[in-house]
């Protein structure tokens, strides 16, 4: 008799979605007075939903998954304890201008071994959702907010500014659950290529 014990050639990855502000910190205040928090709450929880329905799910945490407020330094040691692949921060921009538009992924300005991987995918998952979406790219861009300075040596990481909410058509369309599903969905399937 032999007994052959199966080995999974290759793990699933991990990914963490930074589900931006929260609790008492609302972000950017849009038209309608639509809160950024709760708008990338609902493409986080949608990504989640989407992410389970799908045959192999990727292994997927949220930093907060209700209107909660999780301090910075919390949120890059939840990436330090779990080690994904991938740490992704949703956002939403405002800006005085109201013709402001677009989509602005953004990279850490601290170099380490997985820099240039997040630029890949940054750009990849841009590239996608303006495809999709229609929304116009306004770019990969280097800063130092803290969730990606704190995670980028541990993974790639990438914090994503999903469109204007100050802008009356982005505005409108984000606050829309059927364009909640294309975005959350598109950047799911823009994750698992």
């Amino acid at each position: 008799m032999c007994i052959v014990f199966g080995q999974e050639t290759s793990t699933q990855k991990r990914i963490i979605i930074d589900v931006g502000h929260g609790g008492k910190d609302a972000g950017a205040i849009g038209i309608n007075n639509i809160q950024e928090k709760d708008v990338v709450l609902n493409i986080a929880n949608t990504i989640l939903k989407l992410n389970n329905e799908l045959d192999k799910p990727l292994d997927i945490y949220l930093t907060r998954y209700s209107d909660t407020l999780i301090s910075l330094s919390d949120r890059t040691k939840l990436a330090k304890a779990l080690k994904p692949n991938l740490f992704v921060s949703l956002h939403c921009n405002h800006s005085d201008n109201p013709d402001a538009r677009g989509i602005e992924v953004y990279a850490s300005l601290k170099q380490t071994n997985h820099s240039k991987k997040s630029v890949y995918l940054g750009y990849q998952i841009e590239k996608e959702i303006c495809k999709i979406i229609g929304y116009e790219s306004r770019g990969i861009k280097f800063a130092n907010f803290l969730v990606l300075k704190d995670t980028i040596g541990y993974c790639a990481s990438i914090l994503l500014e999903l469109g204007f909410l100050s802008n009356k058509d982005e505005g409108s369309y984000i606050s829309d659950a059927t364009n909640v599903q294309f975005i959350a969905s598109t950047i799911l399937s823009s994750i698992q290529n």
